[in-house]
């Protein structure tokens, strides 16, 4: 996914008010950019170091900014490195809409039709993804983005206690015991990671319930991402640890 310009750089001061982050320019000038991550952002906010955004050009918002991705230190076998980590996860469905359609997930190959955003489920819920192809059973896919990197190549979901995450599993497993294919996908906005698995600590009844979903044959996979001020794309399949 290419964005639209190349995205701009500036070093983080702090994030604030959830949807809110002030950054400071190259010459020394201060802006505010949009954050939209409504997640904790856990291990992924360090003042000083750089962050990238990109710009609307729309004068008529009040933050025509919105941050984009993050410079982050992460510790493997006691070294320190920076990674990036993709904080838009607005972006995370199209991200790996544009992975199924170039034809690299071969377990989801052979649907024709992707539909995005559709109701179903008894919870009230909406799919992110919705795969149709006469012959072939429908599939439901719920993508979550994964930034929270532990260190090692490990990356947790989530990052805060998910009570709609939980119910997305409810979901989900109901669908395969209608006869349906489900699949949650952690799309890894984050160069740091090479395998995933649930954040036990963190969201203990998830934990519990993926690992139950996925026994009731809810089919978990997840992709890691490249990306540069150009762009971001899910480039390698990626381990979970359920």
């Amino acid at each position: 996914m290419k964005y639209d310009s190349r995205l701009s750089e500036a070093r983080l001061i702090k994030r604030y008010k959830r949807f809110m982050a002030d950054v400071e320019l190259a010459d020394g000038s201060l802006i505010t950019l949009h954050c939209p991550n409504t997640g904790s952002m856990k291990n992924c906010l360090y003042p000083g170091y750089r962050v990238w955004y990109s710009d609307s050009g729309n004068p008529r918002r009040k933050y025509p900014c919105t941050w984009e991705q993050a410079e982050i230190p992460v510790v493997f076998n006691g070294e320190e490195r920076l990674t990036l980590a993709g904080l838009n996860t607005g972006r995370a469905n199209a991200l790996v809409e544009e992975l199924l359609l170039s034809g690299q997930v071969s377990e989801l190959a052979g649907y024709q039709t992707h539909r995005r955003e559709v109701r179903y489920g008894e919870e009230n819920s909406r799919i992110d993804l919705l795969l149709q192809q006469e012959g072939l059973p429908d599939c439901y896919v719920e993508v979550k983005s994964v930034t929270l990197a532990m260190g090692n190549g490990l990356g947790l979901f989530p990052d805060a206690v998910t009570s709609r995450g939980t119910k997305h599993l409810r979901e989900l497993t109901q669908m395969v015991a209608d006869g349906h294919r489900s699949v949650l996908f952690f799309c890894v906005q984050h160069t740091g990671i090479d395998h995933v698995a649930a954040a036990k600590a963190i969201d203990p009844v998830y934990a519990e319930k993926l690992q139950k979903a996925a026994a009731a044959g809810v089919e978990v996979m997840a992709w890691g991402a490249d990306m540069s001020p150009e762009s971001i794309g899910l480039v390698r399949r990626l381990p979970v640890l359920v």
